[in-house]
């Protein structure tokens, strides 16, 4: 096995699993892409190395500068990560109502939290920062929204990993966030093989499933309009809360797979794609499984009964 210089050597490269068990249609097989295999837990790893490398590289980010970001998690703890390391100060925007597994990471790499308000979400949150950011112009707002850095990341990477391994892949399901995800991999499966089919999961329009964000409560990533995201997207599906910690939890029941509540809401998107497969045709699908369940063990999604967990996972920011 080799050696790494660095931990951020392990960023990216993540293994695929297959969890066919769980597609309600044997002829449709389900492929869980691991992100949460990154060495900071999450996807987000991915986007985060990008958005400071290129920084870097046209001198937006130099020694000595303080970076500041809005996030509900993952990509703010990537951040902290790769910003100890490098030796950047960070803060970091968060809402008040995020998860303690949230914040105290956060703390262990030394970032600086400025609170948001919590009833405002993720978009308070984003609304804060690019407030502060424009009072102070010595920061440097990374904003992984707008940042072409983010979509572009998985454009070479999560992609072409995904067609090398799963050569005959025919849909691909992931949650519409940042929507980096999806039109990165999304653009590059589509520009090798233009039959397969891109599908979003979001939640309905004002309910949290956690990590994921419907387009018609008012706000549209602008990397999702710079990147064609009406023209890419082949559907979308609606998860709902209570059906996304389901998912999850057969995730961890039936795979062994102990992952965040986007995954199981990516999972339940996927399988209503396995169930709509004409007789006769088979599918190959592939999901992402955002990041690790580590971060959501305060949820009770795999402990407390179904709706009370439900409950919780509609009044904390977990993602």
């Amino acid at each position: 096995m080799a050696v790494h210089p660095s931990i951020l050597d392990l960023i990216g490269d993540t293994p695929i699993v297959d969890v066919s068990e769980l597609s309600p249609n044997p002829s449709a097989r389900l492929l869980a892409k691991m992100e949460g295999q990154n060495p900071a837990g999450s996807v987000k790893d991915r986007i985060a190395l990008a958005m400071v490398v290129e920084a870097e590289a046209d001198g937006t980010l130099v020694p000595g500068c303080t970076i500041i970001e809005p996030s509900s998690g993952n990509t703010g703890i990537a951040l902290a990560m790769i910003a100890r390391i490098r030796g950047y100060p960070i803060k970091i925007v968060l809402p008040e109502n995020v998860s303690p597994e949230r914040r105290q990471t956060l703390e262990v790499f030394g970032a600086e939290i400025i609170p948001s308000p919590g009833e405002e979400g993720s978009n308070g949150a984003v609304r804060l920062a690019r407030q502060l950011a424009d009072e102070n112009p010595e920061w440097v707002f990374l904003y992984q929204y707008a940042n072409e850095a983010n979509p572009r990341a998985h454009y070479t990477t999560t992609g072409p990993e995904i067609l090398r391994d799963v050569p005959d892949i025919t849909h691909f399901v992931a949650g519409l966030g940042t929507s980096g995800t999806l039109m990165g991999v999304g653009t590059y499966l589509k520009e090798q093989k233009p039959d397969v089919q891109v599908l979003a999961v979001e939640p309905p329009s004002g309910e949290l499933v956690q990590g994921l964000r419907n387009l018609d409560d008012g706000y549209i990533p602008p990397v999702f309009e710079k990147w064609g995201g009406l023209d890419l997207l082949d559907g979308k599906r609606i998860v709902r809360p209570r059906e996304s910690i389901e998912y999850t939890r057969r995730l961890a029941d039936t795979c062994g797979i102990f992952a965040g509540l986007s995954a199981g809401a990516a999972l339940a998107g996927a399988v209503r794609v396995a169930e709509q497969v004409p007789e006769g045709e088979t599918a190959t699908v592939v999901f992402v499984v955002c990041d690790a369940g580590w971060k959501y063990l305060s949820t009770g999604a795999w402990t407390d009964d179904l709706d009370e967990a439900a409950a919780n996972a509609e009044s904390i920011i977990y993602f």
